[in-house]
């Protein structure tokens, strides 16, 4: 091996060095705030590596008065992490004033253990974000924010109401009611009839099978056959409790629905001008559903249709 290849193998596993002229401040008006459920703290620049970190309520007020010492201090972000609920109203204020704030995930900011407080957090979210090492979350606007709210609410109120139809199953079939094996579902326009006759006092299978739907795959036989049971004082009152707190939650569903029309409508649609997607003026047709796809939990509103015409890019 030459001494040229020799030195400069030696040089490649020693690694070359280089100049460091330390970190850069990207954002020099930047604030850090540690958004908690009884106290908000927040850190600004205050000269040459100084901090100034002050303490505020989470009043209203408070925030209000945060928000106007961030911009008499200059501040033109601020900096705060999406941990609980207690950011959002904080979020929204400071955006209120015209200061662009950055969301941060939990993950993005790591405590050292046994050094964590309030003060800390402010200042070192305060340094980073100086520094240019957060990236902000994703924020959508206040329109998307309210439609979210109201899905997610939807999903909240479908969960409780699953246990209760899992009662009514199992109250049947404690009676000897086999109506799950006659009927696909008892949520279902006929099953809803039979439990509701039977929550009335019909106890006769025949006249019980009369209230099937006329579109009902099952004969009245076979339905009057699956609907013999013992009757039960216990079980017909846990059948009763579940139908009453079943519809609790559908008649709240219901009323969610009123509302998610409206939050549709607002949305403007955006589109980006590209080959073989429409134009901006244009809103392409919903994709088609499949045939004869059942979906029980789909909302009563068209959600899938265009937009209002005052309301198209």
């Amino acid at each position: 091996m030459s001494t040229l290849s020799r030195r400069h193998r030696a040089r490649s596993s020693q690694g070359a060095t280089r100049p460091f002229e330390g970190m850069r401040t990207v954002n020099l008006h930047a604030a850090g705030v540690d958004s908690g459920a009884h106290e908000i703290m927040a850190g600004v620049p205050d000269g040459d590596d100084q901090q100034l970190v002050r303490a505020f309520g989470t009043s209203t007020a408070d925030r209000e008065a945060l928000a106007d010492w961030c911009m008499d201090r200059g501040i033109q972000t601020a900096a705060m992490a999406s941990t609980g609920v207690e950011w959002i109203p904080l979020f929204e204020t400071l955006e209120a004033h015209g200061l662009p704030c950055c969301l941060l995930s939990a993950q993005a900011i790591t405590p050292v253990p046994g050094r964590q407080s309030d003060v800390l957090d402010c200042q070192g979210i305060q340094t980073l974000h100086s520094d240019g090492f957060l990236s902000a979350s994703c924020r959508p606007d206040a329109d998307c924010v309210a439609l979210r709210t109201l899905l997610r609410h939807r999903a909240q109120l479908l969960a409780p109401r699953a246990p209760h139809i899992l009662h009514m199953h199992k109250a049947l079939v404690q009676m000897h009611i086999q109506l799950s094996q006659a009927l696909s579902e008892v949520t279902g326009d006929t099953g809803q009839r039979l439990i509701r006759a039977m929550v009335a006092g019909e106890r006769n299978p025949q006249h019980l099978a009369a209230f099937r739907n006329s579109r009902c795959t099952k004969g009245a036989d076979e339905i009057a056959l699956a609907l013999t049971g013992t009757w039960r004082a216990e079980h017909l009152f846990v059948l009763t409790h579940a139908l009453a707190l079943g519809d609790f939650y559908t008649a709240q569903r219901r009323a969610w629905e009123a509302q998610i029309e409206p939050a549709c409508s607002v949305l403007t649609p955006r589109f980006e001008p590209a080959p073989m997607r429409p134009a901006p003026g244009e809103v392409p047709s919903p994709p088609r559903r499949q045939a004869h796809a059942h979906r029980k939990n789909a909302p009563a509103v068209n959600t899938r249709g265009p937009y209002p015409p005052s309301h198209r890019c």
